[in-house]
């Protein structure tokens, strides 16, 4: 009688170890999921994505992983989303991974000197993002971030964002936005003292100037400072990116006379002071450039031909550097474009 109760419980007790053993491999041995993409949908549940990494050879087999999840305490806690597992990892790292969240991200480079037009183009061709804007104007789009009756021109950050699959094209502005805030609030807080600047956003406005007029970061507190000398001599900027920028569509790429001579509210030839919105997304450097400008004696430049510019305090002076890099070394009749001071070329 003894015989009969013990064959039976040993030999569930080899089976019992047998499925221990194998678990324990199951769960820590080493897996190979190559470089695909995994995605949990929503709704999937436990067994269905476990099934799925079998079919795929990551996992052995799909019992194991379910055992693990449940002995864990995790089966419910599956996030969704995209997920690509590294060679090498065990199937306890990969339930890991998912109950953490630790998702594909896709990146997506915002670059400065970018006008608020080309962000949205570049967030269009985003991959995986939901579409939630599309067909919206400007205005509309500011007042689904909540800020209504804001221009949007300049108030986004240029950066390298991540987002996974699904996330709304809405979240990526409402970081760009938040972080531009709070960028523009620190350095205008740290700036120098007796800046022409009534508060943080006509500072916004002119280092998106600056951002247009240079690529060169050894130069742009020093058109920085030409512009805040010409604003507190009372003098027009002239600045060929705010005349762009109010043509529009209008502009097919070459600025000419007629084009400065026609005034819009972004025409700094034809009107004084800054223009009413900034003209592209300004980097950070072009933010601390306007905050700390070089003030020097210097009223113009105007660009050599090589990306970088030549400084001029006189209007005699900055007529000969006109002729020397602009004229190839050819005067014309009047090398100014008004009696009072003459176009600083842009870049």
């Amino acid at each position: 009688m003894r015989t009969r109760l013990i064959r039976p419980a040993i030999g569930l007790l080899v089976v019992s170890a047998v499925a221990a053993v194998y678990l324990l491999w199951s769960w820590n041995h080493s897996l190979q999921p190559g470089m695909e993409i995994y995605a949990v949908k929503p709704g999937m549940t436990l067994r269905a994505f476990a099934r799925e990494l079998s079919s795929r050879d990551v996992l052995p087999e799909s019992h194991s992983f379910v055992w693990l999840a449940y002995l864990t305490g995790h089966q419910r806690d599956l996030k969704t989303g995209e997920y690509r597992f590294r060679n090498g990892m065990t199937a306890r790292e990969l339930l890991d991974q998912i109950v953490a969240g630790r998702v594909v991200e896709y990146p997506l480079v915002l670059v400065e000197g970018w006008t608020f037009r080309q962000f949205l183009d570049a967030i269009e061709e985003a991959p995986k993002l939901t579409r939630t804007l599309t067909g919206l104007s400007p205005r509309a789009i500011m007042e689904r971030l909540g800020h209504q009756g804001e221009h949007p021109e300049g108030q986004f950050f240029p950066d390298t964002y991540y987002y996974s699959s699904g996330q709304t094209e809405l979240a990526i502005l409402a970081n760009a936005y938040d972080k531009m805030q709070k960028l523009l609030q620190q350095e205008w807080e740290k700036r120098d003292n007796n800046l022409p600047f009534k508060d943080p956003y006509e500072a916004l406005i002119l280092a998106s100037i600056v951002e247009k007029e240079t690529g060169r970061a050894d130069e742009r507190r020093m058109i920085a400072g030409v512009f805040v000398n010409r604003l507190r001599h009372g003098m027009r900027l002239q600045t060929d990116p705010t005349v762009i920028y109010g043509m529009g569509e209008s502009f097919d790429g070459n600025l000419r006379l007629k084009d400065l001579r026609r005034d819009t509210p972004y025409n700094t030839y034809t009107r004084h002071g800054l223009p009413p919105t900034p003209v592209a997304m300004p980097g950070k450097e072009s933010l601390q450039a306007v905050m700390h400008p070089v003030i020097t004696g210097a009223l113009y430049f105007v660009a050599r031909g090589d990306g970088s510019h030549d400084f001029s305090s006189t209007l005699e002076e900055h007529n000969k550097a006109v002729i020397k890099y602009q004229l190839k070394g050819k005067p014309r009749t009047s090398v100014t474009r008004d009696k009072t001071s003459t176009a600083m070329t842009s870049r």
